[in-house]
């Protein structure tokens, strides 16, 4: 099995990308966003890290998460953050191995992480494949998406790790920009990754 994390920046297309893996091309896809947020309800272990962190308060009596409390914690000063992914993405990094284990007659498996390389989801995963689109396209995206004003997208994307320094650390990049069809894209990467396995084989 090839596991392989998918990554770019907000708007980039990278949640389109996976949805066309799973539906074109049979590739299960880990959203590490989505899973995140359902283990820090459902796994004992972030529950009461979280609750040592920020008080019994953090969760409220019907048992979900107070994400006012939370979002203003993280927002409080810039470490905040770190402690809370340092509770979190071990237990996401478990999880989706677990996750791939299960992925039985599956050749290729996929996590999908906006922060994969800030979070060492990267050392877990094979290959790494960003997704990449200019800023200017971007913004227009996330804003027809969202409804959020350009500052606020720009802040964002400042926030997040340069695309530079993704491109440079990644196994492949897939232009999602209108420069070439995205099915030709895929159809390469997917015949790369059958070629890997079948040289392991």
């Amino acid at each position: 099995m090839v596991k392989i994390g998918i990554t770019g920046g907000i708007g980039s297309g990278k949640s389109y990308v996976s949805r066309l893996l799973t539906e074109h091309y049979g590739i299960p896809v880990y959203n590490t966003d989505s899973e995140a947020k359902r283990l820090m309800l459902s796994d004992e272990g972030i529950r009461r890290r979280l609750t040592a962190l920020l008080g019994k308060e953090v969760y409220k009596s019907d048992g979900t998460l107070n994400k006012p409390l939370l979002a203003n914690y993280l927002f409080a000063d810039s470490c905040h953050a770190g402690q809370i992914n340092a509770i979190v993405h071990p237990q996401v990094k478990a999880d989706f191995l677990k996750w791939a284990d299960l992925q039985t007659g599956c050749e290729i498996v996929a996590l999908e992480s906006a922060i994969l390389f800030e979070s060492g989801f990267d050392n877990i995963v094979d290959k790494v494949v960003m997704v990449y689109a200019p800023v200017e396209l971007r913004i227009r995206r996330v804003m027809l998406r969202d409804g959020t004003t350009e500052e606020k997208i720009r802040q964002r994307i400042v926030a997040q790790m340069d695309d530079k320094a993704k491109q440079d650390r990644s196994d492949f990049i897939i232009f999602n920009d209108g420069s070439r069809p995205l099915n030709l894209q895929l159809d390469d990467l997917q015949e790369t990754l059958e070629k890997m396995i079948k040289g392991n084989g």
